[in-house]
């Protein structure tokens, strides 16, 4: 297996864990005080973007010619950093 590979495969096992604790987040959300709904709802919004734009990086860096794929990795290892931020968070808020 090749690096490139390896790389869209522990990304996109990172892509599911990261819905399972937003979906774990939603339901949390859900059960929250009402005064407190609105904000969690919001960051889970936010939270939601910066993980669909991690997706779309994802799917760059798949259809990336072998030469690509090394340049898009730097802006891809960026937004991720940016959704772990956020999950952070979020999980500090909401727990």
């Amino acid at each position: 297996m090749d690096n490139k590979t390896e790389y869209v495969e522990k990304l996109s096992a990172q892509l599911v864990e990261w819905d399972m604790q937003i979906d774990q987040l939603r339901d949390k959300a859900e059960s929250a005080p009402p005064e407190s709904k609105t904000d969690y709802s919001k960051a889970i919004a936010a939270l939601q973007l910066k993980r669909d734009e991690a997706a779309v990086k994802l799917q760059g860096i798949s259809v990336a010619s072998d030469d690509e794929w090394e340049d898009l990795r730097t802006g891809t290892e960026h937004v991720w950093g940016e959704v772990r931020t956020i999950l952070h968070d979020t999980i500090m808020k909401i727990t």
